[in-house]
């Protein structure tokens, strides 16, 4: 006997220290006591128990802890999300309210394996996508925005001038010098839609695809547009001999309000 068991993560895996306990507490009593927080799969995953105990664990996750297993084999797997508009000035969409809302729809099939193959939905907020969703789901879901990203020149020429530390002051060594806002953004633009003109940042926001590079490096002068959605993108995979495959965007704008 060594069973795992997979345990649906909370969305952006917010934790209680009290939630931790009673999950701790109870695969010590029923399993190993060895649990991993968080693989690739995005679940907590309980590591190594008796067939015996599968029936009361999942008794006990569901009736005391109000705590549903995770999706495993050829069904919906799991949803997972980034931290979204909890904790990130550039979200653009509630990825935690999207993530809860698609679990509970689909819990039938989470729970039922009936699909010839498993299926992921993930929700990143940004197209940042820090949950991966472009290339480790089948169906993504990215936030973005319609209209144009939002400037603050006098911020831009701060950065400029060295009184503000790009990429929010992270790796900056003693190696790199003087901020160049012409190397580490205009000539990285993937399609050259930023230059300068009269002292002042322009873009043509029609050609901009939303890489988020110019908005991360400058993160006090450049922001997401107001006009935000949601990008949904279908088909990504990871094959082991060529890597990850990108997902094929096929609704390039939708709007994400509740329900």
């Amino acid at each position: 006997h060594f069973h795992t068991m997979r345990v649906n993560q909370p969305a952006s895996k917010f934790y209680t220290s009290d939630y931790l306990r009673s999950l701790c507490d109870l695969w010590d009593y029923r399993g190993s006591g060895m649990m991993n927080f968080h693989g690739s799969t995005g679940d907590i995953i309980f590591l190594g128990t008796f067939t015996e105990q599968l029936e009361p664990i999942f008794f006990e996750l569901g009736h005391k802890l109000q705590q549903d297993l995770g999706g495993s084999g050829s069904n919906l797997r799991t949803p997972a999300c980034c931290i979204g508009k909890a904790r990130c000035e550039w979200s653009c969409i509630d990825t935690q309210d999207l993530c809860y809302e698609m679990t509970h729809y689909y819990q039938d099939e989470l729970h039922r394996p009936a699909f010839p193959y498993k299926f992921k939905f993930k929700f990143d907020g940004c197209p940042n996508c820090c949950v991966a969703s472009i290339a480790r789901s089948d169906m993504s879901f990215i936030g973005t925005w319609k209209d144009d990203i939002r400037i603050d020149q006098k911020a831009v020429k701060a950065y400029m001038g060295g009184e503000i530390l790009p990429n929010g002051g992270a790796h900056r060594g003693k190696d790199w010098g003087a901020f160049d806002l012409q190397k580490e953004v205009l000539d990285l633009c993937p399609t050259n839609c930023m230059w300068m003109e009269g002292g002042k940042l322009m873009i043509d926001n029609k050609e901009c695809n939303r890489c988020m590079h110019c908005i991360n490096v400058m993160p006090q002068a450049l922001w997401p547009g107001k006009e935000t959605g949601v990008s949904i993108l279908l088909g990504a995979k990871a094959p082991i001999l060529e890597g990850a495959q990108m997902a094929l965007l096929t609704i390039p704008f939708m709007t994400a309000e509740p329900p």
